[in-house]
């Protein structure tokens, strides 16, 4: 399965010189968060594909105008083609205007999804706006990482964390892949396309003799 990330900003591929067939093979679109609704849409629209997202720190017109043929995975565990993907929104709390959670409420948030991850028997992409705590993450308050999603990463060690929220011409580093134990941690700003696909999972067949 060949998934387009996004995040943050409308890279100029995707819009403006926007070319179908550059993006054809793609089979899923995963949003981090801080993008127009309608270019959410827009990208549905022109790849014919499903599109989960989690709302970023400025996603507050999401509760008006949510994207059209996308949806929230903000607080669930879903399996999409046997992909199992978790959604957690928000970044750190920097004064409350925008989507915003101080580090008990993630950990409270993330706290309450063992059910639904036991119950998909794992998790195999994570999808966030804000980083981890001390990857890819900066230094004000606003942009720093949750330790709780470091706790995630070592409980439940997710094959991808697809984030956004940090910038390269903020001055956060230009790495775009940071692997984490065994989790690919991935800066989605702008956008960013990678292929996973399902774990062959349950008993080996067991093949019954002839005669």
């Amino acid at each position: 399965m060949k998934i387009l990330a996004i995040a943050d900003r409308v890279h100029p591929s995707l819009y403006d010189y926007f070319d179908k067939k550059r993006f054809s093979n793609i089979d899923l679109i995963l949003s981090a968060g801080d993008l127009r609704p309608k270019f959410l849409s827009f990208l549905v629209s022109m790849l014919n594909k499903r599109c989960y997202y989690v709302r970023g720190n400025h996603d507050v017109i999401y509760e008006e105008e949510p994207p059209l043929g996308c949806e929230n995975v903000d607080g669930k565990v879903l399996n999409h083609e046997g992909i199992r993907i978790l959604g957690l929104e928000g970044s750190m709390w920097y004064g409350g205007k925008g989507i915003e959670y101080t580090e008990k409420q993630m950990r409270w948030k993330i706290s309450k999804l063992r059910f639904q991850v036991w119950k998909k028997g794992g998790v195999d992409i994570v999808l966030t706006h804000a980083s981890p705590n001390g990857v890819h993450d900066g230094k004000d308050l606003c942009h720093t990482g949750f330790r709780s999603f470091l706790r995630l990463i070592e409980k439940y060690q997710p094959r991808y964390f697809v984030h956004g929220h940090t910038h390269a011409s903020y001055g956060y580093g230009s790495e775009k892949v940071t692997l984490l134990q065994q989790t690919k941690v991935v800066n989605a700003e702008g956008y960013y396309v990678f292929d996973i696909d399902p774990l062959v999972r349950g008993r080996k067949k067991v093949l019954k003799r002839r005669g």
